[in-house]
């Protein structure tokens, strides 16, 4: 939201003091965040004037452009000479002429130059090169403005050139202050200053057989629409040049007196307006719901299908607008319009909201009501536009209608002790009050107070969102910092702790964690080439999902951290190694789809409470990490004599973070996408697989933009919590000499490493410090069927140094047990 200061201090009794960057910190302090700050005309200084063109010349240079000679008056009797390549003024046409010795925004200096054979004393200003609009096609005329000035007048004044905007992020449940109204009520109530709501103005609606009559057919998609009928408009009149320049401040470009006055009550107090040529309605206004489907011609001349159910203004003649989107080509104001109807409407938020991304017409009306729009605000709006249009268009209003078909709102129990309770704070009943009052809120005190939300707010609807305002508006800097007290004995869970162990793992070992949206589509499982019947794709839709192409929970989180690897790979990286801990949502076919709304007055039922847990899914940890590339020279790695990430690294990966939760554990050849078919392994552990390790299918890697042989694993933490997480007992360190000894066995093909590894490992547990696997080989050299599986065996006592009489003793039995219980044979 934009907020030109001077605007802003119209309706707040801001201290002379307070500057644009003071108003911004106050915003950002109860919750809207700064967004920056637009200094206009900081660097201009006059003298900036009103002058008279008295006569000019046209002269063609040698370039082939042609120039006016301009005799200007610029002050009572002062003539000069100025140079204008603009051809868009006649003899006798008030400008703004810039003299020598000013300066232009952007720090442009003005002086007496000679130029195309005359010396031009000073400049003709367009509105860009004065910040005042974005037309650089020629000059200002100030007719066009409605202005008609005394010579020599000072033109910065009459402008409004100099002042600020301040741009604040307004949150989806804030819609009210997407207004100055807004604005200038919560600057109040943040600061204790005075101010002056504008939508307090009179503003009753007469019946009249001269107005056009309304009726909303449809009471779930309206709730009020107030009609006002003007005549005798005088289309040819210019908008007023404070105006003008206010809607430009505010981003908005002025077009004419109709359209600019609609979109300025708008911005001022919050009401989206929409202006009907009278003249081309027939019958009445009626606010209904698509019976089929139909097509219908937008303002923005394009043919737009509407499906049924979506919310319509009507006429006689059939559809006149998009409800609080865009309204009707058939019934648009113009050059010839005399007549006026103003409709301001209280619509459904989410009937608008889906209509404007149905449609992909987020406008200024729909970004209000889907957050809603204060419906008390439509008699106030339509009655300050019809004075505009009367003062400012010479229209006359002959009467209205108000359709009013709202429901009291219920008020909310509240007392201080709920604010204190929830917030850690002492606040007095006085400072809670008086916060409530100061964000409109009406108490009506009892044993309990009954708090009435304002009608701006239909966020407000339960205790705790009036905890909010209280710690809003009395300042979050005053609930304390304090660190719960612990019991002795308690702190993180093992599984906590295991989680916390495995992102630190995988830190030392290189890879970067990143944290990725938890939404995802068909686009996704398309280009992970997940089956179209895959558990995998059975998701939680989102009721209103941020983007269309993600509608649904991620059920894995390769999907999302994919698309990151594709952005870092986009961006020139080659070398990826990143990994992201997070809840997945695993739908279930016989899930509750609706959960109930308990009330937060009471605790709720067992019932209740039974109903809340079966429509939740499961939402398991999952693990993922995506590698490709080679390994950062000189970083810290889990893996020894590794210069490329491969499916082996990943499948040793895995298995690293396994030994941290003491499991017992194996791989199974599997296919499952995304990976290759022939390099994916699943991650056993007690009888089940916890998880997948591997390199991706090459289509996969195309589809993501990544280089082949890109290598990914995806594991259960839960599960592998489930499995029982066995702690991890300190030991002695060995200070003996170490001995190697390396073997190479011939196994069947679809023996697991591991098991070599494990069958070694058995024979004199507390000499074998270590049993590393550093090659699986498949070739000509090994028959058919068959592999060889290489280890390297460390060995090393406590209390001594291993004499060769022992280390071949160990040998040859290593040799013994892994030949008789994997039916091997050494190499």
């Amino acid at each position: 939201m934009l907020i030109p200061v001077s605007w802003l201090r119209e309706y707040v009794d801001i201290p002379a003091d307070v500057d644009a960057q003071k108003i911004a910190d106050i915003f950002t302090r109860i919750g809207f965040e700064e967004e920056g700050i637009e200094y206009f005309g900081a660097d201009l200084e006059g003298p900036l004037v009103v002058g008279r063109v008295v006569e000019f010349v046209e002269e063609e240079q040698a370039n082939g452009k042609t120039i006016r000679w301009c005799q200007v008056e610029v002050a009572p009797g002062e003539v000069t000479g100025i140079v204008c390549g603009a051809r868009n003024f006649f003899v006798d046409d008030k400008v703004v002429v810039v003299r020598p010795g000013a300066t232009l925004p952007g720090g442009f200096q003005i002086a007496a130059r000679k130029t195309y054979g005359h010396v031009s004393d000073g400049m003709i200003c367009s509105g860009r090169e004065l910040q005042f609009s974005d037309d650089h096609g020629g000059i200002i005329r100030l007719v066009e403005l409605g202005l008609d000035p005394e010579v020599g007048t000072d033109a910065i004044g009459l402008l409004g050139l100099i002042d600020a905007v301040v741009d604040i992020s307004v949150l989806p449940d804030r819609g009210y202050a997407l207004s100055m109204r807004g604005a200038a009520r919560e600057l109040a109530a943040a600061t204790g200053w005075d101010w002056r709501d504008p939508a307090n103005i009179d503003s009753p609606v007469a019946k009249s057989a001269k107005a056009v009559s309304g009726e909303i057919k449809d009471a779930t998609s309206c709730t009020r629409l107030v009609l006002r009928t003007l005549e005798n408009f005088q289309p040819d009149s210019v908008s007023p040049v404070w105006m003008q320049r206010r809607l430009t401040l505010a981003g908005m470009r002025p077009i004419s007196l109709a359209v600019d006055i609609t979109n300025y009550v708008m911005l001022e107090l919050g009401q989206p307006l929409h202006a009907y040529d009278k003249q081309k309605l027939s019958g009445s206004i009626k606010v209904e719901r698509a019976a089929t489907d139909v097509k219908f011609t937008t303002l923005d001349n394009v043919e737009r299908s509407i499906s049924t159910g979506e919310v319509l203004i009507t006429d006689n003649s059939g559809v006149i607008g998009l409800a609080g989107v865009m309204g009707g080509l058939s019934t648009e104001m113009d050059e010839k319009s005399v007549g006026i109807v103003l409709e301001a409407a209280r619509f459904t938020q989410g009937d608008i909201a889906r209509g404007a991304r149905k449609h992909k017409l987020s406008s200024e009306a729909s970004r209000r009501f889907e957050r809603g729009v204060d419906d008390e605000l439509g008699l106030a709006a339509s009655a300050r536009a019809s004075q505009l249009l009367q003062e400012h268009g010479g229209a006359i209003e002959v009467g209205g209608i108000d359709v009013d078909l709202r429901k009291p709102r219920k008020p909310i129990v509240f007392s201080s002790n709920f604010a204190n309770d929830y917030l850690g704070t002492d606040f007095s009943d006085a400072e809670v009050k008086a916060a409530l009052i100061a964000v409109g809120c009406q108490i009506e005190t009892d044993e309990f107070w009954n708090v009435f939300a304002p009608s701006w707010r239909s966020d407000i609807d339960s205790h705790v969102d009036l905890i909010e305002e209280v710690a809003r508006i009395l300042g979050y800097d005053r609930i304390p910092s304090v660190t719960p007290p612990t019991a002795a004995g308690l702190g993180f869970t093992p599984e906590q702790s295991y989680r916390r162990t495995v992102s630190r793992k995988l830190a030392a070992a290189g890879l970067v964690e990143v944290l990725s949206y938890p939404f995802t589509g068909d686009s996704d499982f398309d280009a992970l080439l997940i089956a179209a019947d895959d558990p995998r794709r059975l998701t939680v839709k989102l009721a209103n999902p941020l983007n269309a192409e993600a509608p649904s929970m991620r059920t894995s989180l390769l999907g999302p951290l994919l698309g990151t690897a594709k952005r870092n790979a986009g961006r020139g990286f080659t070398n990826i190694a990143i990994f992201e801990q997070g809840k997945v949502v695993l739908a279930d076919s016989e899930q509750v789809s609706v959960a109930p709304q308990p009330s937060t007055l009471a605790r709720p039922s067992t019932e209740i409470l039974a109903e809340l847990d079966a429509a939740v899914p499961a939402q398991p940890i999952y693990l993922a990490s995506v590698m490709t590339g080679r390994l950062e020279q000189g970083q810290p790695a889990l893996l020894d004599a590794v210069n490329d990430w491969d499916w082996q690294s990943a499948i040793s990966l895995v298995g690293d973070l396994l030994k941290e939760a003491n499991l017992e554990w194996q791989t199974t050849q599997i296919q499952m996408a995304p990976w290759h078919p022939g390099r994916c392994a699943g991650i056993v552990v007690a009888g089940m697989v916890v998880g997948f390790a591997g390199e991706l299918h090459p289509k996969v890697c195309a589809n993501f933009g990544l280089p082949p042989r890109t290598c990914a694993f995806e594991i259960d933490l839960d599960a592998v919590a489930g499995a029982g997480l066995q702690p991890i007992f300190a030991q002695p360190i060995r200070t003996m000499p170490k001995a190697k000894e390396d073997f190479a066995f011939v196994v069947d093909v679809d023996l697991p490493a591991i098991a070599v590894a494990k069958s070694i490992q058995a024979v004199a547990l507390e000499l074998i410090e270590s049993v590393e696997v550093f090659d699986v080989y498949q070739g000509e050299k090994v028959p058919a069927g068959k592999k060889s599986v290489a280890v390297a065996v460390s060995l090393r006592a406590i209390d001594r140094t291993l004499s060769d009489g022992e280390i071949a003793e160990i040998r040859l039995g290593i040799i013994r047990n892994v030949e008789k219980s994997l039916n091997a044979k050494l190499r």
